[in-house]
């Protein structure tokens, strides 16, 4: 994922449906009138590989278009966007009694036998939350090819656990931010080894598989079925991404979060969880306004005259699941644009330029 390219990233309706359970798929409708200029620059090609793209306006899907062969049964990877869902199993687990809170430190959930390399203290007190906000004490960041963490170093080796356990300390040089003069306190570096290891955790302590977990815990009840998931060497369940949905699967998680943890009158997470997961935690990119909570990324879509606010899932491509509150949306957007560049802000610009001015048309 580029982060530095994240500085993208009407007429009544004709059909609106009822949003079904994500185990069903929607017959394709006639697209509404204020869709109908997405719909066609999509299948124009304006936008790149667009594989999907999925609007839900106060619950009830009112735009879903598939433009490839798999259609809206097609578990498509959107990488990086299954982060996330590591970060809901926090919540969960957290509610669960299994993990203490975000203040739980990493090394003793994890019980390994051998401790890592370059031991410093600091590493003892690693905590959930480092892992969370991308800004933990070790030197890792996928976005510097120089990094000892850089996560294409990892798949080289088998355990991906020990691959991010084993690295330094960042140093923090006279051109570098130190965490103490950052917003919030921390300094952001995206890290997949981290996340990778915050989803061992979970494992660890929920004594189970994290696919098995997340299917019983999170999927079954929103009707996620038979999600195709990525495993390390040794057989770990990658919470780092990869994890293959349905379009409509993302869109279930996103709008489970719109509603403030609740789905079909249970409330699958706490709604503290939600809401903390959604405040400002890091600071990414000041001048486009990018920051981060707990795996979620917290953004602003420009779009005419004002801009509107929005918390995403986002992955490679440009792959997203966008909440966008003040519009009572969800979006989802799915891509095939991996060597594309500035793929994210190609799809803050079909956001921008197509979908939030229809559903400012919803609005009205």
């Amino acid at each position: 994922m580029n982060l530095l390219s994240f500085r993208l990233l009407s007429a009544l309706l004709c059909v609106a449906w009822a949003l079904p359970s994500a185990a069903q798929s929607a017959p394709a409708a006639p697209v509404a009138d204020a869709f109908q200029p997405l719909d066609a620059a999509v299948r124009a090609g304006g936008f790149g590989r667009i594989t999907s793209v999925v609007v839900a306006h106060r619950g009830k899907v009112v735009f879903e278009r598939y433009y490839d062969d798999g259609g809206a049964e097609a578990r498509r990877d959107t990488r990086s966007v299954g982060k996330t869902i590591t970060g809901m199993l926090v919540g969960a687990a957290i509610a669960d009694g299994r993990i203490a809170g975000v203040d739980a430190p990493v090394l003793p959930l994890l019980g390994r036998a051998q401790p890592p390399a370059h031991p410093d203290p600091r590493k003892d007190a690693m905590r959930i939350e480092d892992l969370l906000t991308m800004s933990g004490p070790l030197e890792c960041h996928d976005e510097n090819n120089f990094s000892r963490g850089h996560e294409e170093r990892m798949y080289l080796v088998e355990d991906w656990v020990g691959f991010f356990l084993d690295l330094p300390i960042q140093g923090y040089p006279a051109w570098y931010r130190k965490p103490a003069d950052a917003p919030y306190g921390r300094n952001f570096r995206y890290c997949t080894a981290g996340v990778t290891t915050l989803g061992a955790a979970v494992q660890a302590a929920v004594g189970e598989r994290l696919d098995v977990y997340a299917q019983h815990r999170l999927f079954d009840p929103l009707g996620i079925q038979a999600p195709a998931w990525q495993f390390s060497p040794l057989g770990l369940p990658q919470g780092g991404g990869g994890l293959s949905l349905r379009s409509r699967d993302l869109l279930a998680l996103g709008e489970l979060y719109r509603n403030d943890g609740r789905h079909d009158g249970r409330q699958l997470l706490p709604k503290a969880w939600v809401e903390a997961s959604r405040t400002p935690k890091a600071e990414v990119d000041a001048e486009a306004g990018i920051e981060y909570g707990y795996l979620w990324w917290l953004m602003r879509i420009p779009a005419g005259d004002t801009a509107v606010r929005s918390y995403a899932m986002n992955g490679s491509g440009g792959n997203s699941v966008q909440v966008i509150p003040e519009l009572d949306a969800v979006v989802v957007v799915t891509t095939a644009n991996f060597d594309m560049p500035q793929p994210h802000r190609n799809t803050l610009r079909l956001l921008s330029e197509q979908v939030v001015p229809a559903l400012r048309g919803l609005a009205r």
